[in-house]
């Protein structure tokens, strides 16, 4: 027996608007930030940054090197010195007994599974290395649901830099207007906003007023939804 054309249409019709949610330029994938938005690091970070700086004695805001790779931060903050010696002095405080220990951001685990289920490609866009990156999405607990992952060593230039979101966007196959950032840090949402790309500030690392660029502000991961824009 034959099918209605008009009966098609409209099946059609009633079956783009029920995939429409998933398809849907606000929320074509979403780019994630790793420390301070996934996991609670920057607390630690910082306070191996601020041993540095009693170390030599340099009185400069912490915060400065707040989702900043360290490489990049440290030109402006230590002119004259030698960038990689002061990077491995940084971290070998790593083991020093008084850090903030390291725990993921409430929510962080069940936004990303939620965002997978959903059918949207995820990537991580981060100023740390691929090896921490590695690392610290296990201890979330979502490595496996990540399809890429933009690291310090794959760009020339960090973030306030739109560059590793722009690249992560490529990897995904997604247009940058498609992409829903979360950030926590200036840094990261000066990146995401300059990447034209939307952005959820996280204010885990910074009083939420500060965070104010960012298109939406929750105070951790367990205050948004997925698609955030509707």
């Amino acid at each position: 027996m034959g099918i209605d054309p008009e009966r098609r249409s409209s099946d059609r019709e009633r079956e783009g608007r029920a995939n429409e949610g998933r398809s849907g330029r606000d929320h074509e994938c979403a780019l994630f930030d790793l420390d301070g938005t996934l996991i609670n690091t920057e607390a630690r970070s910082m306070a191996m940054w601020q041993l540095l700086l009693d170390k030599h004695d340099v009185k400069q805001d912490v915060r400065v090197f707040m989702g900043r790779r360290g490489r990049d931060v440290i030109p402006e903050v230590f002119p004259g010195h030698d960038v990689e010696e002061l990077i491995r002095e940084v971290y070998g405080y790593n083991d020093h007994p008084e850090l903030p220990e390291i725990v993921p951001v409430p929510g962080a685990a069940e936004l990303v599974r939620k965002v997978a289920a959903y059918g949207s490609p995820i990537g991580l866009v981060t100023s740390a290395g691929r090896a921490w990156a590695e690392l610290r999405l296990e201890q979330v607990g979502v490595r496996e649901l990540i399809r890429e992952i933009v690291a310090a060593e794959d760009v020339a230039v960090g973030k306030p830099d739109p560059a590793g979101f722009l690249l992560g966007a490529e990897r995904l196959g997604a247009d940058p207007a498609d992409c829903v950032v979360f950030e926590d840090s200036l840094a990261g949402i000066a990146a995401a906003k300059a990447a034209g790309m939307r952005c959820v500030g996280v204010a885990t690392s910074h009083a939420g007023d500060e965070l104010a660029q960012a298109d939406l502000v929750v105070a951790d991961l367990t205050a948004v939804d997925w698609p955030p824009f509707t």
